[in-house]
């Protein structure tokens, strides 16, 4: 399998001979308001893609969507993806992501197979409190395909029952977290931190973990270099990979 990181939550993960483009942003930088009530007010994303959106799209076979948030899937995405990809999604979203145009919209309630890959829907938790409440529903998924390593793509959360009970059953040998350490002026940090990263190291001490979701949005606080310097601290260097825009690794 290989995982390219594009940009934020944007990924392009080839899996099973297929191309899924996850959580498409293709807004260019300070297009887009900033996220309100946060200690960082700019304009969004913070960087341009490290290619051209052409370049994004190309040879992609389906869509992954976490969640709806804009920095998941922004105006751009919408209108320059194809609507007839195949799309896959949590079911609170189906409705909206019909009424933009997608023409095959795959809800995983729980499980569901596609090309010899299955896909299962994994929960998880966007913040605490009334904050978490206020954020909505996000799901993460996990991969199977012949002769491809377990896959985990947590989504939008941070270290909570769900995702150890994931680990736990799934037992994935890579895993992407959305890190950044998201938050608001007030409140809990609504994305993994960089102690919820050594978590899930210290849970799945056999997996190579990618932390993607840095660097991009106004409220994501924790930077690439914090976080190597703590994974290095903590001895999980090996394990933990911190990629820069445009970077794919193999697995």
């Amino acid at each position: 399998m290989h995982i390219q990181l594009i940009r934020h939550a944007t990924l392009k993960l080839t899996y099973g001979g297929q191309t899924f483009l996850v959580d498409p942003m293709l807004s260019s930088a300070h297009t887009l308001p900033t996220t309100p009530n946060t200690p960082n007010p700019v304009a969004n994303p913070l960087v341009e893609l490290p290619f051209s959106v052409e370049e994004v799209l190309e040879g992609v076979d389906a869509l992954i969507v976490t969640h709806t948030h804009p920095d998941h899937l922004d105006a751009e995405a919408v209108s320059k993806l194809p609507k007839h990809l195949p799309l896959f999604c949590q079911q609170p979203d189906e409705e909206k992501l019909r009424q933009l145009g997608f023409e095959q919209v795959f809800v995983v309630e729980d499980e569901t197979s596609w090309q010899g890959i299955q896909l299962r829907r994994t929960g998880g938790q966007h913040g605490t409190g009334e904050i978490g409440k206020q954020m909505g529903p996000v799901s993460g998924f996990v991969l199977r395909g012949k002769e491809e390593p377990t896959y985990y793509l947590a989504g939008d959360t941070i270290w909570c029952e769900e995702v150890e009970q994931t680990l736990q059953t799934d037992q994935p040998k890579v895993i992407t977290l959305f890190g950044g350490a998201a938050r608001f002026l007030v409140g809990d940090p609504i994305t993994m931190t960089k102690e919820d990263i050594a978590k899930v190291a210290q849970a799945a001490q056999g997996s190579q973990i990618v932390v993607a979701h840095m660097e991009t949005w106004n409220h994501c606080l924790l930077s690439r270099k914090e976080l190597r310097e703590y994974v290095a601290e903590k001895n999980l260097s090996e394990q933990v990979h911190v990629p820069e825009d445009g970077q794919g690794l193999d697995f």
